[in-house]
């Protein structure tokens, strides 16, 4: 599995999506937008433990956030990998 944020990340080391942060990801926080996507599909950020639940909070608040699941358990929907894009992509 390949995650992207803003270019190629080694799948051997995943990065926090949060802006400037370059901790570990041990976090998958899934979540789409009702206005533009589908209800099954699902967008993807990567969260160190550090910036897990101002991630949440911020997807939350917007009624984004779908599921949140340690980066070890995701498992992507068929036909999608996770895009791991940066919070500055809001």
């Amino acid at each position: 599995m390949t995650f992207v944020i803003n270019g190629p990340v080694s799948e051997d080391k995943p990065i926090c999506s949060a802006k400037g942060c370059r901790a570990d990801a041990v976090w998958v926080l899934a979540w789409n937008n009702p206005k533009l996507h589908t209800p099954e599909r699902r967008k993807t950020w990567l969260a160190c433990e550090e910036h897990r639940e101002h991630l949440s909070q911020f997807l939350g608040v917007r009624g984004f956030l779908k599921d949140v699941v340690p980066l070890a358990e995701w498992e992507p929907p068929s036909g999608e990998s996770p895009s791991g894009e940066s919070a500055a992509d809001r």
